[in-house]
């Protein structure tokens, strides 16, 4: 049985851009989205720092590959930990 989400993890999904870059990779295929392929409204410095929390909160692991650095959500850990969680997340908004 999952553990109910800290400050941590719920502050991470948050955000609108965490939101969106969380749904990308969802529909991704695992390490293959370098942070730069991101079309996000964001600056590379604050995309940077969104990633980060990502990270810290569990949702997402990078890897270096050369000079790309790739992602993967951890959605099996995730949904581990929190059931249903994920999926919430990756619902269209209704005003979609």
């Amino acid at each position: 049985m999952g553990t109910f989400p800290t400050t941590s993890e719920l502050s991470a999904v948050a955000d609108p851009v965490r939101i969106q870059l969380i749904r990308e990779l969802a529909g991704s295929t695992e390490w293959t989205r370098s942070c730069g392929s991101f079309d996000m409204p964001v600056g590379k410095a604050a995309l940077s720092h969104h990633f980060s929390i990502l990270r810290g909160a569990g949702l997402v692991e990078q890897r270096d590959e050369g000079a790309r650095r790739v992602n993967r959500l951890r959605r099996k850990e995730f949904d581990a930990r929190f059931p249903g969680l994920l999926d919430l997340l990756l619902r269209a908004d209704p005003a979609d």
